[in-house]
């Protein structure tokens, strides 16, 4: 019963969203991925007690910001603070991500930031696609991130997965074709065909097949889907997730590219949400 938690947090589509003091023409970004891209910043294992645990420190690329908010598993507004996923991947301790570091670059020329996590640890590409339960979630909340404001406009997908595709030789030979496929029918449900994705190229695997993933996210042969690297980034002892201060440069790298992108640098005076649809490895 790996998704039980997550389920209950996540199947309360009957609640409603607080929106009242929301701002209208909303910018939505939408943040996708494993545990690197919801946090793993700062966790260790506690060897005299036995726990995961995280060790609280926030960077100031990281702090809360009024104009920064975050979609609850009930579907209501708060101020965004670290860790993004503490109620969404409960059955992890979650650490510091890219989500504030990239929230916070932006929130000037945005307004105000909506983060929308959606990240539950331990699955595969396969577990994305179309039809399957995280995918469904995904686009559920993205389209409640619309709502809560009346009205809005998807600006981005952020994407960072794949290590626990580089384990089995048949996940990562068909990891492109999936990939393919879910950024297609992603576009596709959020009715946004041309719909800018970045994503990032792995920086470690699980698995042998490393190589084999990260050259299907950097050949994905897709129009206006823009790859970063996050090859040689410091990482835990774990050897897996990135430290806090790599997190922090991800972010910056993922704003630098979404920038890059023709006309996203425009301000805009709306509220913009960050949908964070991560998978954690561990």
């Amino acid at each position: 019963m790996i998704f039980f938690l997550f389920i209950m947090m996540f199947g309360l589509s009957s609640l409603q969203i607080q929106s009242q003091t929301i701002p209208r023409n909303i910018s939505i970004f939408i943040l996708a991925g494993q545990s690197n891209m919801a946090g793993r910043g700062g966790v260790y294992n506690d060897t005299a007690k036995n726990i995961t645990v995280w060790d609280g420190v926030i960077p100031r690329e990281c702090r809360s910001n009024p104009s920064i908010l975050r979609l609850t598993a009930k579907l209501e507004w708060e101020e965004a603070n670290e860790p993004l996923h503490a109620d969404i991947d409960v059955n992890k301790t979650n650490g510091v991500g890219p989500g504030m570091p990239f929230a916070n670059r932006v929130v000037n020329r945005f307004g105000y930031v909506g983060l929308v996590p959606c990240s539950i640890g331990g699955t595969k590409l396969s577990q994305w696609q179309k039809g399957e339960f995280l995918y469904e979630e995904t686009v559920r909340r993205a389209k409640a991130a619309m709502v809560a404001s009346g009205g809005g406009s998807y600006e981005a997908v952020l994407w960072y997965q794949g290590e626990s595709d580089t384990v089995d030789m048949v996940d990562a030979s068909v990891y492109k074709n999936r990939l393919v496929q879910f950024f297609s029918d992603l576009r596709n449900d959020l009715q946004h065909p041309n719909l800018p994705i970045i994503q990032v190229a792995l920086a470690t695997g699980a698995g042998p097949y490393l190589d084999a993933v990260r050259k299907a996210q950097l050949e994905t042969g897709l129009e206006n889907v823009h790859c970063v690297d996050a090859k040689g980034l410091p990482l835990e002892p774990d050897g897996l997730h990135l430290t806090t201060s790599s997190q922090v440069r991800l972010g910056q790298m993922m704003v630098d590219a979404f920038l890059a992108i023709p006309n996203s640098a425009e301000l805009h005076p709306g509220f913009s949400v960050l949908v964070l649809f991560c998978l954690f490895f561990l």
